[in-house]
């Protein structure tokens, strides 16, 4: 990586947030990921992208010298249609990912600092995000200030407080 560029997600990046999101949900490198199509076909996960652009949504891009390495995004949810990580309607949530030959280089930390700094600028009180216990990411986001607000066996709900 000879250079990196954080900048404002466009519409030009809705694709390669798709696939972003195919790889925050398929983080594990031995799990096979399914195509894209398939993912936002599942509800569950078709949330954190459909219409994007609507009031709330903010994303950042990583870039490097040959193209996009990362994305992170926000979004406001209310309590009849969220993601995994919803905590109320006042806190959006975050989701993060990095593609896998770009990874642990320091681009998800410059991400997430990145959009913590967005959000606190931009007034909002928190930001919430959902990652399964055993990712590796959980000690980046305890060390960028998230504590975890809900668990069970598999995953955690995990909020940074942006008012402080």
């Amino acid at each position: 990586m000879t250079s990196l560029a954080i900048l404002p997600i466009t519409a030009a990046d809705v694709g390669f947030l798709e696939a972003m999101l195919v790889e925050a949900a398929y983080w594990r490198q031995d799990t096979p990921r399914p195509p894209v199509a398939e993912v936002l076909h599942d509800p569950d996960l078709a949330v954190y992208l459909e219409g994007w652009g609507r009031r709330g949504d903010h994303g950042l891009v990583a870039r490097v010298s040959d193209g996009p390495a990362g994305a992170v995004w926000v979004r406001s949810f209310d309590r009849d249609r969220h993601g995994y990580g919803y905590v109320d309607d006042r806190i959006p949530e975050l989701t993060i990912a990095v593609d896998a030959p770009h990874r642990r280089r320091g681009i998800a930390r410059c991400l997430m600092s990145s959009m913590l700094a967005h959000q606190r600028l931009n007034g909002v009180p928190a930001v919430s995000l959902s990652v399964e216990r055993e990712n590796p990411a959980v000690t980046l986001y305890a060390q960028l200030g998230f504590e975890v607000h809900e668990q069970t066996s598999i995953d955690q709900t995990m909020v940074c407080r942006l008012e402080r």
